[in-house]
């Protein structure tokens, strides 16, 4: 597949998001997948993937801990478009363990901690949801961390072995809530109260003011360890 990356990108130049979506998903039918966690993004790539009748796998993490305004969205969002969500849950015995051992907010208590929640929560289901899969679609944008200024809106994933594509990397935020806007699209009502960011609830705040984009997330750790893992490349 690396050998191929090059192929592929010059064969999406030219092409509008929706023909780049079409395209892969006609060339990796039934190896190409999107990860949906219902924000802005997100709902804008479901969109365009539900609209058009492109035959993308939607999917998500349920964690267990979500807000409820995020389980709102993923209902209306069934509903609207009448396709499938498919979830992914932690393993039962991975979780119980650590809830047993630890307590339900053992993340608060370190980092090595907040990485473990996040791998049996997160991480381990993802691996499972991507296996057998080449592409990887996310909601992932330029501008939204300074550790991804220097991705492209294709590139190889190490560590899953796959291909990923980032169908609106160069939109700008007001370009996606233009295009929420414009298309009314169902979206979680958080992020008109200060959080740019939704995950888990215990883990996200709104955002202050002049604070970083991802200041929600984790926002009682060292900044510069406020990736969970999905994205590590």
């Amino acid at each position: 597949m690396m050998e191929n990356l090059e192929d592929i990108k010059a064969a999406l130049v030219g092409l509008n998001t929706i023909d780049k979506l079409k395209f892969l998903a006609d060339q990796y039918a039934g190896r190409i997948i999107f990860s949906t966690s219902f924000g802005w993004e997100d709902q804008a790539i479901t969109h365009l993937i539900f609209a058009n009748n492109i035959p993308i796998k939607v999917f998500t993490l349920e964690t267990g801990r979500l807000f409820p305004e995020t389980y709102y969205v993923w209902n209306r969002t069934l509903k609207i478009y009448n396709k499938p969500i498919h979830a992914y849950y932690p393993q039962n015995e991975l979780l119980q363990d650590m809830v047993n051992t630890k307590g339900p907010s053992s993340f608060y208590e370190s980092v090595e901690n907040r990485k473990e929640c996040c791998y049996i929560r997160k991480i381990e289901p993802l691996k499972r949801a991507l296996k057998g899969n080449e592409i990887w679609i996310t909601g992932i944008r330029a501008d939204q961390s300074a550790n991804r200024e220097d991705m492209h809106d294709l590139e190889w994933d190490e560590g899953n072995q796959l291909v990923k594509f980032h169908p609106i990397f160069d939109w700008t935020l007001e370009d996606v809530k233009a295009y929420i806007k414009e298309n009314n699209i169902v979206y979680n009502t958080l992020h008109d109260k200060g959080f740019p960011s939704i995950g888990c609830a215990p883990c996200t705040r709104a955002v202050q003011p002049g604070e970083d984009f991802r200041a929600g997330r984790w926002w009682w750790e060292d900044q510069s360890k406020k990736e969970c893992g999905l994205h590590a490349t």
